[in-house]
C-alpha cells in the first residue's frame, strides 16, 4: 500500500463571517491510498486558530503518517491522537480504500437516494441586509431548521434578524438555532440568553468560551432554553476525561465535528458518554470539501438521528469537487445518477 498527501485551499464564493473574523479561503488536506489498481481517499479538514491539530508539526505529521501506512487504522489513530483532522482523514482512506467504489464509504438507504438527511440552513455573519437576504434564501428553499450565526455584528441587530423571523413563521414552522461561537463574555451571557428566548429558539452553541467549566455549568443550570456544547468538546481525548467533562457542565446537547473531534471513532466514544447522561447530540460538518461532508453525511446516516444535522451543503467554494450531493427542500440528498470529479483520484 502507497500513500501520498496533497495540500488543497478551497476558496469562498463570498467571505464568509464568523465571531473569529472573516473566511475568505479554507486550507485543507488529503491522503490517498493506492493498493493495485484501488484507490482511497479522506479529508483532513483542518481549522486554522480553532482545530487543536493547528501546530507547526502539522505536515510532517502527514508525512509520518503516509511513511507509517502500513501500520494501520487502529495504531495509527492511537498514535495521532493529538491529531484528530489527520485520524479521520485516515479513516475515511482506509474506508475508501476498502470500499467497491471509492465514495460509498457506508452503503445505505442514503448513498442509493432512497432516504435524504434534514440540515439546517446556515445564516452566515454579515451586515442586515446580507443575513436578512439569506434567511430568506434559506425560507425559499424549503428549510424548516435554520441556524444563525450571532456574535459580530451589534446584539441588537441580531435580535432584531430573530424577530423578522419569528414574525412570520412560528416555532412550529422554523426551528432556529444560533450559534455564537464562544461570543458572550460570562457576566453577560445569562442576561442574553434571556433576550434571546423571547424568540422561542431551539438553542445556542456555545455562548462563552471554552474551557470555563463552572461558567458553563452555571449556564447550563439557569438557562432559558438548550445549550449546545461545540468548541468545548476539542481537544479532550481521553474517554474519562470526556465523561467528567458532560458530568461536570450537564448541557443540554453537545454538537459533533468529527474533523475536531478525531472522526467516526472519536464522535462515537462522546454519543456513547452522551446518551449514558441523557443528552442531546447532532452532528455538524466544519467547512470541510465535498469529500469530506459525503463521509461526514453517510456516518451521520447511520446513527438514524431524527434531528436536523449541520451538514454543509457543498455550495461554499468556487473550487470545490463535483458531487452527487444536493440539496431538496432543507434535506441533504445523495443523487447517485450525478457525477464524482476528483482531481487526486486521476
Amino acid at each position: 500500500m502507497k500513500a501520498t498527501y496533497h495540500k488543497h485551499i478551497l476558496e469562498f464564493k463570498r467571505p464568509s463571517g464568523t465571531s473569529r473574523g472573516i473566511l475568505k479561503t479554507k486550507e485543507t488536506w488529503f491522503i490517498v491510498l493506492s493498493s493495485g489498481t484501488k484507490k482511497g481517499i479522506g479529508e483532513c479538514g483542518i481549522l486554522r486558530t480553532l482545530s487543536i491539530d493547528d501546530r507547526p508539526d502539522y505536515e510532517t505529521k502527514l508525512q509520518w503518517a503516509c511513511d507509517n501506512i502500513a501500520l494501520g487504522i487502529e495504531k495509527l489513530w492511537n498514535e495521532l491522537i493529538e491529531f484528530p483532522s489527520i485520524q479521520f482523514g485516515l479513516e475515511m482512506a482506509f474506508k475508501s480504500l476498502e470500499s467497491n467504489s471509492p465514495f460509498i464509504l457506508f452503503p445505505s438507504t442514503f448513498t442509493e437516494t432512497e432516504k435524504s438527511i434534514p440540515i439546517n440552513g446556515l445564516i452566515w455573519m454579515g451586515d442586515e441586509a446580507f443575513m436578512s437576504a439569506q434567511i430568506i434564501d434559506k425560507l425559499d428553499q424549503g428549510f424548516t431548521c435554520i441556524k444563525m450565526k450571532i456574535g459580530a455584528i451589534d446584539f441588537t441587530t441580531e435580535l432584531n434578524l430573530l424577530s423578522y423571523i419569528r414574525s412570520q413563521f412560528s416555532s412550529k414552522i422554523i426551528e432556529l438555532r444560533v450559534d455564537a461561537n464562544g461570543a458572550f463574555e460570562p457576566n453577560e451571557a445569562l442576561h442574553k440568553l434571556h433576550e434571546l428566548a423571547k424568540y422561542d429558539l431551539h438553542s445556542i452553541e456555545q455562548p462563552i468560551k471554552q474551557g470555563q467549566l463552572e461558567h458553563m455549568a452555571a449556564l447550563c443550570k439557569k438557562t432559558p432554553f438548550p445549550i449546545a456544547l461545540d468548541e468545548e468538546l476539542i481537544g479532550v481525548y481521553d474517554i474519562t476525561e470526556k465523561k467528567i467533562l458532560l458530568e461536570t457542565i450537564r448541557p443540554q446537547y453537545i454538537i459533533l465535528k468529527p474533523s475536531l473531534i478525531g472522526g467516526f471513532k472519536g464522535t462515537r466514544e462522546w454519543i456513547d458518554i452522551a446518551e449514558s447522561l441523557e443528552i442531546g447530540w447532532w452532528i455538524t460538518s466544519a467547512l470541510e470539501s465535498n469529500i469530506g461532508l459525503n463521509a461526514i453525511a453517510q456516518f451521520t446516516h447511520t446513527l438514524k438521528s431524527h434531528m436536523p444535522q449541520g451538514l454543509g451543503t457543498g455550495g461554499l467554494y468556487t473550487n470545490n469537487f463535483v458531487s452527487p450531493h444536493i440539496i431538496d427542500k432543507g434535506t441533504l440528498v445523495y443523487d447517485k445518477t450525478l457525477p464524482w470529479q476528483v482531481k487526486y483520484l486521476n
